[in-house]
């Protein structure tokens, strides 16, 4: 029971700092009352609390040990008392025993003064009595091996005034006891120390050197009251413009002179840069005669005791030639009509340059063959007008490009590009692709049918150069069978025509464009009809009537080729639509007969015998060639009779037996001339190439 009491409570050890590693801080298993074995039975084991393992239990003899070497100032930098704490965890049963360990300050660490040595600047004019405070030194030991007291080596001029702060640490004063003379002692050197109260006591020590100030009785006083300088508008920056020079008799900090800027603007102040420990003026950014031609600087100098002197700079910025000329357009015409005369003003511009003499005077001038030149107006300003006729058919734009230079010696130089656009004239009538145009159209063709366009173009633009189309009608004709699209030139037929009443038709169309007063031209349209197969043949003979009723008479002793009839037909169309042919549609007796192919002559196909009948009855057909072709029946009677004169059936019998195709043999003959004309051709080009070889 005595045991499990005191596990409630607090295990508490104290160590040194810097012990070494596996030191004992305290036999755990005795303080608890258990024994080694008992330790090792419940499974004992310790955790430092935090991050960082401290303590470590050895489960055969019950101590516990430190895992390293404790440093106080590392593990509590800031506090008076320094405890680490661990757990102490059983098994069987289940138990929790909290642990705290105390480390016990060392005096390990000695006073530090964070400068070793320390600089007192005091003027020789110092009251006695008066206090300079002195740096403090650290330590990093607290208590009684904390800091404790400061000590001064000895000296006539300065006594040690110590004290504590509210947070109770120690700070030192030197305090004056006599007055100070720079012309005996210019500089002191005393030595100060911090002791703690460890034991043995640790000390540090640091060097004080008073450096005795000169007391300021001298002003300052400027080598000259105004400086004159000049300096060109293109010096870089950093180069020296001036160097002011202040000397003042004192020594130390009251001789010591710092320049700067006393009521200059701040245009000025951007521009030059004053070098306080020098007095170097130095360019510091980018002069340009053309804002500000004169700079007034005024610099003061000023010693360590605030005694000054003023002086003045008077900067002349010198012109260079770095300003291009500048072209300003005032005026610009929109566009100059294409029959303006020459001299018509155009634009009216200024040229200008911002520097000054040669290199300020610009010279115009314009690049190019184009038809146009500047006069002077007045003062920098120049008129750019119409030299030339123009053509706006032949440039419609002109890109003028005007150069302005100046007469420095490095000449710089300006373009300006002036857009001119001509306006249209309507000096251009229309002109038609072609004098004549021919079309064709097939007879009978519905109206409203294109048969193709007529074209005019004209140079100008806009309305003048809009094109009309319309036909030319005398007063009083007849409308024509054909119109034409005023827009588009389109012609198409209006009424249906007839090849065998109109051949071609013939009009004028007129191409006017749109200007005031409007052009025009003329131009012939010729359309042409195309023949139709739209007529039938037309049998002249044998009438239709029935003239021919009574037929024709055939001896019974005519031979085969004997003429019997000659059937006549006509065509109205024309061409390939006109041709005809016969033929035997129905006969009687389809041997005895036969009809010539072109000719319509009817003949005995052989000699007509005893036992053919005495009538025969015959239709002939007669066909053009059209597509589809049409055609038209002639019909004959025939009689077969005795008793015809000799002569008559001679003349008859001399008739030729087949029908001459004239048209045909004229085919053939010009088809074989062609190819012999080919072959002799054919053949000379052969020896020519031979003989060239």
């Amino acid at each position: 029971v005595c045991v499990w009491e005191s596990g409630a409570e607090t295990l508490r050890y104290s160590v040194w700092e810097e012990m070494a590693r596996d030191s004992s801080v305290g036999n755990v298993a005795r303080d608890l009352g258990l024994s080694p074995s008992q330790l090792a039975a419940r499974k004992a084991r310790v955790v430092s609390e935090g991050s960082e393992q401290h303590f470590r239990l050895d489960p055969h003899s019950g101590v516990l040990t430190v895992t390293e070497t404790l440093d106080r100032e590392r593990i509590c930098p800031h506090s008076e008392s320094c405890a680490l704490f661990f757990k102490l965890f059983f098994e069987n049963p289940v138990q929790l025993i909290r642990g705290e360990v105390e480390v016990r300050d060392v005096n390990d660490n000695s006073p530090v003064f964070p400068q070793k040595e320390v600089v007192l600047k005091i003027v020789e004019t110092a009251a006695p009595g008066t206090r300079f405070p002195l740096e403090r030194a650290r330590d990093k030991d607290l208590g009684i091996n904390g800091l404790q007291n400061y000590s001064l080596s000895p000296n006539s001029h300065f006594s040690l005034n110590q004290g504590s702060s509210k947070g109770g640490g120690k700070y030192a004063e030197l305090v004056l006891e006599r007055p100070l003379d720079r012309e005996e002692h210019r500089e002191l050197h005393l030595v100060l120390t911090a002791t703690d109260g460890g034991s043995p006591p640790r000390s540090g020590t640091a060097e004080v050197r008073v450096v005795v100030l000169d007391a300021n009785d001298n002003m300052p006083v400027f080598s000259r009251e105004l400086y004159e300088v000049r300096v060109a508008e293109n010096s870089p920056p950093g180069q020296l413009v001036v160097r002011v020079s202040a000397a003042d008799p004192d020594e130390g900090t009251n001789g010591k002179v710092r320049y700067e800027y006393m009521g200059t603007t701040e245009a000025s102040v951007q521009l030059f840069n004053l070098n306080a420990e020098t007095g170097d003026i130095r360019v510091s950014g980018f002069l340009d005669f053309e804002e500000a031609e004169t700079h007034e600087l005024v610099v003061s100098a000023t010693d360590g005791g605030g005694l000054s002197a003023h002086c003045k700079v008077h900067v002349e910025v010198l012109d260079v030639n770095d300003n291009a000329p500048e072209i300003e357009l005032s005026s610009v015409s929109a566009s100059v009509p294409e029959d303006a005369p020459p001299g018509t003003v155009v634009a009216l511009l200024s040229v200008r340059d911002r520097d000054s003499g040669d290199n300020g005077r610009p010279e115009c001038a314009i690049e190019g063959d184009v038809p146009f030149r500047l006069t002077a107006a007045f003062a920098d300003h120049y008129e750019l007008r119409t030299s030339a006729a123009l053509d706006r058919e032949t440039t419609a734009e002109y890109n003028v490009s005007i150069v302005a230079a100046d007469r420095g010696r490095a000449r710089l130089s300006a373009r300006e590009s002036v857009r001119v656009r001509i306006g249209d004239v309507n000096d251009n009538a229309p002109r038609f692709t072609q004098a004549a145009y021919s079309m064709w159209v097939s007879e009978n063709e519905a109206g409203a049918v294109r048969l193709g366009s007529v074209k005019a173009t004209d140079a100008d633009a806009g309305a003048n150069g809009r094109v009309r189309y319309a036909l030319v009608r005398e007063e009083g004709e007849e409308r024509p069978a054909v119109s034409v699209d005023a827009e588009s030139g389109d012609v198409s037929v209006v009424r249906p025509l007839d090849y065998e009443e109109v051949r071609a038709v013939e009009v004028t169309v007129r191409a006017a464009d749109g200007g005031s007063p409007p052009r025009s031209a003329t131009a012939l349209l010729r359309v042409l009809v195309r023949d139709e197969n739209d007529n039938a043949p037309v049998v002249l003979h044998p009438p239709a009537d029935g003239g021919a009723a009574l037929g024709e008479l055939v001896p019974r002793r005519a031979r085969a080729g004997y003429l019997v009839a000659k059937v006549v037909a006509v065509d109205a169309d024309a061409g390939q639509n006109a041709w005809l042919c016969y033929e035997l549609a129905k006969a009687t007796e389809p041997g005895l007969f036969r009809v010539g192919l072109h000719s319509g002559e009817v003949r005995t196909a052989r000699a007509v015998g005893e036992r053919d009948a005495a009538r025969h009855r015959l239709v002939v057909l007669v066909r053009d060639r059209g597509r589809p072709p049409r055609s038209a029946s002639a019909t004959l009677a025939v009689a077969l009779a005795d008793g015809f004169s000799e002569g008559r059936l001679r003349a008859s019998e001399e008739a030729p037996a087949a029908e001459p195709d004239g048209r045909l043999t004229l085919y053939l003959s010009v088809c074989l001339a062609c190819v012999s004309a080919l072959f002799v051709a054919g053949a000379a080009a052969a020896v020519a190439a031979k003989v060239r070889r």
